[in-house]
């Protein structure tokens, strides 16, 4: 049982500790990135220790969110998410393993998701983005993240590990357990089920060997051993969480800026080659993931003093949204040269998905804008965010004026 309020540790002094939970705040019309700069204000320590979650630490600023994930000697991945009482046991590698054992681990997923094998997914993925518009464009509505966002990504994920179609809802909603649970026995069984599904889809695989992911992770050696049952399923259970969400998740917010944003949507759709700077800005702008490190040793962050032990919170948005790094930080700016953000993360463990989510993040403006050009939010909608581990909306009703038959 995970406290409401844990008690403050001794080394943590007063001045040091805010009462606030990352994951439950006052959020407006669903700008959940926007109001949790609230954390910003003079009277609230750059790194301050909140009781809630477990009782952590939490960076404020991009400096220490860079040294916080650059620094996975000092800031473990273990526990990579708060509260580490919830962390996934055993350990999901490469994600929950530090170098030099993350880097082996990391290196049987680093083909599939390479620029190559992206190119190779491409068409696809447009294929996919095209019948999904054309089969709701005639209505002239959509419900956004059930008609599109949890369908492109999840589909092309599920060809690069081979499973089939008919798994699509049911691994969305073993996935939503695992990364935004109602209750913390819902993490823990989601996790537990998911891991079955693997071992499952590993015993049809070594029957049936093909060239999916899951395959070659099956197949892989690790310093010339090959994996055991237990490592197979911990990894591609990590493959399976990870592939089933982030992307879908930050469709949501892409499209919901273009709706309430006619210039912007509008300059997109006359300059279509705008449009790889423009996901890179909006990647920047609406980061959705808080991340967790565990302290390995003694160390000074900013006026803080870590023990070894302590878990920090990283909301990878209060980095991206930092006035140090980015002038006017919450404008979205098609013309702004964004040279690094934490929205994939940083160091070692920087997301090997990026180049996938990018593609795919394009392919969907190109043939959207040119298809429906001109939408809006639905008048009536209300914006709800869930906010855990990666946030989401939990629905997006979108309306536009179909194209005279």
């Amino acid at each position: 049982m995970i406290p409401d309020i844990a008690d403050r540790p001794d080394h943590v002094p007063d001045g040091l500790v805010y009462d606030f939970d990352i994951y439950r705040y006052p959020v407006v019309d669903g700008e959940f990135q926007r109001d949790l700069l609230q954390l910003r204000r003079e009277d609230i320590p750059e790194v301050f220790w909140t009781p809630r979650n477990g009782g952590h630490w939490v960076v404020t600023r991009a400096r220490d969110v860079q040294t916080v994930l650059e620094t996975p000697e000092i800031f473990s991945s273990r526990k990579s998410s708060v509260p580490k009482a919830l962390a996934p046991d055993p350990p999901l590698p490469p994600i929950q393993s530090d170098p030099p054992e993350h880097g082996l681990y990391r290196r049987l997923l680093t083909d599939s998701f390479s620029p190559r094998s992206v190119r190779r997914l491409e068409e696809a993925a447009r294929a996919l983005t095209v019948k999904l518009i054309e089969g709701f464009e005639p209505k002239g509505e959509c419900e956004f993240i059930g008609e599109f966002a949890t369908h492109l990504p999840i589909e092309i994920f599920m060809s690069i590990v081979d499973l089939p179609p008919s798994d699509r809802l049911g691994l969305l909603a073993i996935s939503e357990a695992c990364m935004r649970p109602r209750k913390p026995e819902d993490r823990v069984n989601g996790f537990a089920t998911l891991s079955r599904y693997a071992r499952e889809k590993i015993r049809e695989r070594r029957a049936r060997p093909g060239d999916d992911l899951i395959s070659t992770i099956i197949a892989a050696e690790v310093n010339g051993e090959p994996l055991s049952d237990d490592m197979i399923t911990n990894i591609i259970t990590l493959v399976l969480t990870a592939g089933l969400d982030t992307v879908a998740s930050m469709l949501g917010f892409v499209i919901r800026f273009l709706a309430d944003h006619e210039a912007h949507r509008r300059q997109l759709a006359a300059e279509p080659a705008l449009i790889p700077r423009a996901v890179e800005e909006m990647l920047r702008r609406f980061a959705i993931a808080s991340l967790g490190r565990e302290t390995m040793a003694e160390v000074k962050l900013g006026q803080a003093r870590l023990l070894a032990g302590d878990m920090v919170a990283i909301p990878t948005m209060l980095g991206n949204l930092d006035e140090e790094l980015f002038d006017e930080p919450l404008t979205v700016d098609f013309q702004r040269q964004v040279k690094s953000h934490y929205t994939f993360g940083a160091g070692p463990h920087r997301c090997i998905g990026s180049n996938l989510a990018r593609a795919e993040l394009r392919i969907f403006l190109e043939e959207w804008l040119s298809r429906i050009p001109d939408f809006a939010v639905r008048a009536d909608a209300k914006i709800e965010v869930n906010k855990r581990v990666v946030a989401t909306m939990t629905a997006l009703p979108l309306i536009w004026t179909p194209k005279a038959q």
